[in-house]
């Protein structure tokens, strides 16, 4: 401000000084006055440059002054620079808020004080069908019509969840949406949605398994008391009590496979998965698998006049199947798991038919094909789950516990493979297994890797005495 000061003193000082020199004293105050007017008018010119500049606002164009202006144009500069700096700031930490909101699991929408849509994130999109473009300010109860929505925002009591059928839920596959709104602000709201689907799902499949499980051991239970009380309270002959002790023995091993399934399945979930260092040949797992089948046929065509035909590769085709990785005891029963469920339940004189195939792309199928009456659409989906039953009638028949295919998941999905289940209702169904490129060793022999293009063979269920049973047997189960 001084040098300013001095800077006009000297301006009007000099212009007086010329009009002394020039026109005597009276032109020394008419230069004076002249200095001081264009000194003025500088000036103002200088803080129109300014005011000009600062009605644009950008730092680049600030003007080039010295002086009061030039410090003034410099430190609006400044203050211009520092405030664009911090909104810039806030929008990237605004980006990153609604970046993370965009990357969450959840259905986040916000919603101003009339309950328009202002923003909402993808998942919000796919759980109601929005159109974040289309249905941007829009009311949210023109949008969401359900009844159940519209008596829960009516209420204005948001402390619980209200559980929605999805947009797109189907008979088939229903989609259950969980809703909160959360208000915030001066009357705004953030709408928060959830897919508890599968929550549901797996607390429908603990509420089966409890009731299962309590129903496959009260049964047998309940049976076996029955008898002993006989046994204990009535004279019987010696006939009756072998009757009565035979029936308590068959309930008893009811009872013991379905304990010697739930520690199979126990065991596969908390055991470590399988290594490479053990190669199985899948030669041994097939003809194993065979030798079940065929006799587990034999025992359930014992009094019928046809039997199953069941079809294997043939045996050079069997010993260029190559290796598999894995534990021994898993893939056996995985397998026959799988072919002894095709014969259970095809009936007799049906067609079972069991192949190994190496795909192009390092990876091996093993599939089981038969023509038994076929599963609904709408039981596929649940099949591995434990105890679902299609037929609870038929399961009984066959002896099943209804753990074989959830023990067949668990082993497969142990060692990298993936089960996949087809059927056609009255044309039969087939259970394919593909394992890993990495699981799978093809056999070296060029003359062997030729014979897989063999035909397979069909031979004859041979007879087996009906008690012969194994491990993996035990884990047989029904669809």
């Amino acid at each position: 401000m001084l040098w300013r000061f001095i800077f006009f003193i000297g301006f009007q000082s000099t212009g007086g000084l010329l009009g002394w020199l020039y026109a005597g004293l009276w032109g020394g105050v008419s230069g004076a006055c002249i200095a001081t007017w264009c000194w003025f008018i500088w000036d103002i010119w200088r803080g129109g440059r300014v005011l000009r500049w600062l009605r644009d606002g950008d730092p680049r164009t600030a003007p080039a002054l010295r002086g009061m202006w030039g410090e003034a144009a410099d430190r609006a500069r400044r203050l211009v620079r520092h405030g664009q700096l911090q909104v810039k700031a806030s929008d990237d930490r605004l980006h990153d808020i609604l970046a993370a909101l965009q990357a969450s699991p959840n259905g986040v929408v916000l919603l101003d004080d009339q309950g328009h849509i202002e923003w909402c994130n993808q998942m919000a999109e796919s759980h109601f069908g929005f159109d974040v473009e289309r249905d941007l300010m829009q009311s949210i109860g023109n949008l969401v019509r359900d009844p159940d929505f519209s008596a829960y925002y009516g209420r204005h009591d948001f402390s619980r969840p209200l559980v929605l059928q999805g947009r797109a839920s189907t008979p088939a596959r229903p989609v259950r949406i969980s809703v909160q709104l959360h208000p915030y602000g001066d009357g705004r709201k953030l709408l928060l949605s959830q897919d508890i689907t599968a929550l549901e799902q797996a607390e429908a499949m603990r509420r089966d398994f409890v009731a299962n499980v309590s129903h496959e051991i009260r049964t047998p239970l309940t049976v076996l008391m029955g008898f002993v009380e006989t046994l204990q309270t009535l004279p019987l002959t010696e006939d009756e009590r072998l009757r009565y002790l035979g029936m308590m023995s068959q309930q008893a091993a009811r009872m013991q496979s379905v304990v010697q399934d739930l520690l199979t399945l126990s065991r596969l979930e908390g055991s470590p998965l399988p290594g490479m260092n053990e190669w199985i040949p899948v030669e041994a797992l097939l003809r194993r698998s065979e030798e079940e089948a065929r006799g587990l046929s034999a025992t359930l065509s014992m009094n019928q006049k046809k039997e199953h035909e069941i079809v294997f590769p043939a045996p050079a085709a069997m010993k260029a199947g190559g290796m598999l990785a894995g534990v021994n005891a898993e893939l056996q029963s995985a397998l026959s798991n799988l072919v002894n469920n095709a014969v259970r339940y095809t009936p007799a004189g049906g067609s079972i038919r069991v192949n190994w195939e190496t795909l192009d792309n390092g990876t091996a199928r093993f599939s089981v094909s038969d023509t038994g009456p076929g599963i609904a659409p709408e039981h596929l989906p649940r099949l591995t789950e434990r105890f679902y039953r299609v037929d609870r009638s038929r399961s009984r028949e066959t002896g099943g516990t209804g753990l074989g295919l959830a023990i067949v998941k668990h082993a497969v999905q142990r060692h990298g493979a993936t089960l996949h289940i087809t059927s056609v209702v009255g044309k039969g169904s087939t259970f394919a297994v593909v394992f890993p490129a990495s699981r799978v060793k093809p056999c070296a022999s060029k003359a062997a890797a030729a014979a897989t293009a063999v035909a397979p063979v069909a031979t004859p269920a041979s007879p087996a005495p009906a008690h012969s049973e194994s491990a993996a047997e035990h884990a047989t189960t029904m669809r």
